[in-house]
């Protein structure tokens, strides 16, 4: 299932997975942000991952940097980068949540990147549940 929307497309790769691609010179702000944060939330009622196709050059105000990838169900997010532009940006947002922890990874789109991300997407789902389901005995 697609979904198009004012800043790219949403494309739902299954019950837990969306691939998001943003249109060429769009600026990410905190509006597009909870825009997305809340389709996301009615898409996927648990835990997701998300896969960034960064296809196209697209930038994000800072604030909007500050709050990105912070959804409570999201559970790993892979960016792909087709150039040097894109892995630049990349570098930064991991430098500026570096103290957030967030599982990302970053992939080369030309180097069968697309489909190692989603390998690696799956494999960070299926870790999220396994750590949940396990309980520490008490003795």
């Amino acid at each position: 299932m697609k979904f198009t929307t004012s800043f790219g497309e949403i494309n739902f790769l299954s019950k837990s997975l969306a691939e998001v691609i943003i249109n060429k010179d769009i600026e990410i702000t905190l509006e597009l942000i909870d825009q997305y944060d809340a389709l996301m939330a009615k898409q996927f009622s648990g835990h997701y991952a998300v896969l960034v196709n960064r296809i196209n050059n697209y930038r994000y105000a800072y604030e909007a940097l500050l709050c990105v990838g912070s959804a409570l169900n999201l559970k790993a997010a892979a960016i792909i980068n087709y150039g040097t532009e894109s892995e630049q940006q990349t570098k930064y947002l991991k430098s500026i949540r570096h103290m957030d922890n967030l599982n990302i990874r970053e992939f080369s789109g030309l180097e069968l990147g697309r489909e190692n991300a989603i390998k690696w997407l799956k494999e960070q789902l299926i870790n999220s549940t396994k750590s949940e389901t396990v309980t520490p005995s008490i003795r």
